[in-house]
């Protein structure tokens, strides 16, 4: 077994600014309905929470990134953050091609840290092969 780690730090305005300044297509292009649905529900701190996501999807891709034929074959939308029944966040992978679900079947467990304040977000993604 092997263990492969990603990390990502993000500044909250970074976040914003894309968000505020792009009509919803920056929305759009990053998040899933789910994970807008989240943030959105979070109020005046609804983009911390979306710089949290935006870190998380780039740790994953960091941590998967060797078990990836191509880097180039998963994109933003397909990794989902959702928490669990007990808040803990996770990702899931969606609407993969079938060669890189057979690349990511490899991946026996995956554990996913996020942390954030008024202006940094920060997440740690963990995959276990």
């Amino acid at each position: 077994m092997q263990i492969k780690t990603g990390i990502d730090i993000i500044e909250v305005y970074r976040i914003k600014d894309s968000i505020e300044q792009s009509s919803g297509n920056f929305l759009q292009r990053i998040y899933t309905q789910q994970e807008i649905k989240y943030c959105e529900s979070k109020n005046k701190n609804k983009y911390q929470h979306y710089a949290a996501r935006f870190a998380v999807k780039e740790a994953a891709f960091k941590a998967i990134a060797p078990l990836l034929t191509d880097k180039y074959s998963i994109s933003w939308k397909n990794v989902e953050t959702i928490n669990d029944q007990n808040g803990k966040p996770t990702i899931k992978f969606i609407s993969l091609t079938k060669e890189v679900e057979k690349e990511l079947s490899k991946i026996a467990s995956i554990d996913v840290s996020i942390s954030h304040i008024k202006e940094y977000a920060i997440a740690n993604v963990s995959i276990l092969i």
